[in-house]
């Protein structure tokens, strides 16, 4: 998710390039592909440009997402500073000028802002990978669903298009075979493109080098992969030193270990082995949990492992994407949010599980395939106690952490579409009345959108608390309003959502633009405006509820990382007769209860449907 208010420098990344030589880019620019075909990019080019929106209709939109958030004092002053910044020949039409001059010259104008949010320094556990729980396998040989899980990564997907127009397809190609950095300051990521070709098999806290591909190009098949996999579990060593804990570090603390590991080549050596892998597949011990198809512990597993006693050694956090499975049939995947938004990742992953399905077609090898390689690392003691210290934190962090997972079976988007309601923005409107219902106040939120009509695009914010939302919520519990008023209120809140919602996709992201001309301001040593200084701004990017609708084909589930200061962060997936809610909040900040929430939003589903059935205009 974007955190736009914790800073305003630039950040870059880092790229491998032909040469090997590592270079400063932005976190979306084009990579050689390994999963997507040549034939599914040939529309890249074709793909149209961010636009940068009229600047007056972001300063008005401004004002409007303003209202329910600051005080009326407040307001009247921001007002007046907008209306300052706008006018005819002001600061604000110099830093638009300045902005629309960037997006002529670049690719995606948004990818340069929209990076910011991989300064965050915390661990990448919890905070920045993102991961996606499966329903349960029930496993005949745990080895054989492994294989064919991980030999069907290496399909072609079919390209998109969102009501009739192509997709940007770039996302799938950084799935595989990148891999984020530590760095000092700020972080880089590599993508490795076709220069991979084999995996990285963690087991009992140890790494293994899998090649995927025989001598003649093809790929391993099931059975050679089944054959590799058992070497390995028969050859790891119980008691090693957990290595993969320190990806869990804080990126500071990680980024001063790594530099001490590489120092070693044997060290050096397995590190790039590593990053430079295809994926990382995770092969766990189970973990005690309750007897049912999704269980609070298989989100768990897959977002952090279970702690230092179970499996959060028998990682690589800051691989693009590791596949994890355990014993019992609990599987996932884990995302390093630098390569690809949950939307895309689960839309690559229904077509995998979909694959799994079909009948294994590829005949089994004549020549044996070579030993899986162990990578080995040289540990000193002061790595070890960093090791213990990183054991400690990862424990600590998963504590803190209040996550919630909710099956809502009541009703679905049938019910609603039958009605002629947006699913999505009846959710949404659900979301911000239970807020306002445990809180006694509005908050700034978002929802997260894609921008992939566009090239190079990644994510958008959609406001969903508004003036017009806002009234909604006010009124629903007063007993002074009639229901067909209350009704009234609904239907004309989830038509400005629905509003917003396209005006998002198709470019128009204020929260977005407001900031870009703030970073505007500071590349060109401008005097910051009095917009950007106000206290209003401040609030108005301190979202308190973040949440995204990302739902799944087969059933599975996102979790999304939470902020460590404050704020909900959640999933949902919309379905014919119900829901699904993953919701999370740090447990740091005693007033946040993610639990409580995830009941206040089940209560307001059921009143709001209860009020469209009391309605006579609900027939």
């Amino acid at each position: 998710m974007c955190h736009f208010s914790r800073s305003v420098s630039q950040m870059k990344v880092g790229m491998m390039n032909a040469s090997g030589q590592v270079r400063s880019c932005q976190l979306v620019k084009p990579v050689p592909m390994t999963l997507v075909t040549s034939r599914y990019l040939n529309h890249q080019k074709g793909l149209p440009h961010v636009p940068v929106p009229p600047l007056r209709e972001t300063c008005e939109s401004y004002i409007s997402f303003l209202e329910p958030i600051v005080e009326e004092d407040e307001l009247k002053q921001t007002k007046q500073l907008v209306e300052e910044f706008m006018k005819e020949g002001g600061v604000g039409e110099k830093l638009q000028r300045m902005l629309e001059k960037k997006a002529c010259n670049t690719d995606n104008w948004v990818s340069s802002v929209t990076a910011h949010y991989f300064e965050n320094r915390n661990s990448v556990v919890i905070y920045s990978n993102y991961s996606i729980v499966y329903p349960r396998m029930a496993f005949r040989d745990e080895q054989e669903h492994i294989s064919v899980c991980v030999t069907r990564y290496f399909e072609t997907l079919p390209a998109e298009n969102f009501g009739g127009n192509p997709l940007c397809m770039e996302q799938y190609s950084q799935l595989l075979s990148a891999c984020r950095i530590p760095g000092l300051e700020t972080d880089s990521v590599m993508f490795h493109g076709k220069n991979s070709n084999y995996i990285t098999v963690a087991h009992n806290s140890q790494f293994f080098m899998v090649d995927v591909y025989n001598s003649d190009g093809t790929l391993l098949t099931v059975d050679q992969l089944c054959v590799q996999l058992k070497r390995i579990c028969n050859s790891s060593e119980i008691h090693t030193e957990p290595v993969g804990i320190l990806t869990t570090l804080n990126r500071d603390s990680w980024s001063k270990v790594y530099l001490s590991l590489i120092k070693e080549q044997t060290n050096k050596e397995s590190l790039s082995a590593i990053e430079r892998s295809i994926c990382t597949v995770c092969l766990d011990r189970a973990m005690p949990q309750e007897s049912q198809e999704f269980s609070l512990c298989d989100f768990h597993l897959v977002t952090h492992g279970g702690g230092s006693q179970w499996n959060s050694a028998n990682r690589w956090f800051d691989k693009s994407l590791q596949i994890i499975i355990a014993e019992d049939g609990s599987w996932g995947i884990n995302v390093n949010h630098i390569a690809a938004d949950a939307t895309v990742t689960m839309a690559f992953t229904d077509y995998l599980v979909a694959s799994m399905k079909k009948p294994e077609m590829m005949q089994s090898a004549i020549t044996p395939s070579p030993m899986p390689q162990k990578l080995h690392f040289s540990i000193t003691p002061d790595i070890r106690k960093v090791i213990e210290e990183a054991k400690r934190s990862m424990d600590r962090n998963i504590q803190n952490l209040d996550l919630n997972v909710m099956v809502f079976d009541h009703f679905g988007k049938d019910y609603l579409k039958a009605r002629n309601l947006s699913p999505d923005a009846f959710i949404q409107m659900a979301l911000l009345l239970a807020y306002y219902r445990m809180n006694k106040q509005c908050c700034a939120s978002y929802e997260a959108a894609f921008q992939r009509m566009f090239r190079h695009g990644r994510i958008s914010l959609v406001l969903p608390t508004s003036s017009v939302s806002a009234a909604f919520v006010k009124a629903f519990d007063d007993p002074k309003k009639q229901n067909t008023q209350k009704i009234n209120l609904l239907e004309k809140a989830i038509k400005t959502h629905r509003e917003n919602t396209n005006a998002v996709i198709r470019g128009h992201d204020i929260v977005i633009h407001l900031y870009a001309l703030n970073m505007q301001a500071v590349e060109n040593k401008i005097s910051m405006p009095d917009i950007f200084t106000d206290t209003s701004y401040n609030k108005f990017l301190d979202f308190q509820l973040i949440t995204s609708q990302v739902t799944s084909k087969t059933g599975s589930v996102v979790v999304q990382q939470v902020d460590d200061h404050t704020g909900y962060h959640g999933c949902y997936g919309v379905y014919d007769s119900h829901f699904v809610f993953e919701l999370a909040a740090s447990n740091t900040y005693k007033r946040q209860n993610a639990h409580h929430l995830i009941q206040a939003v089940k209560d307001a589903l059921l009143d709001m449907r209860a009020l469209l059935e009391q309605s006579p205009r609900a027939t």
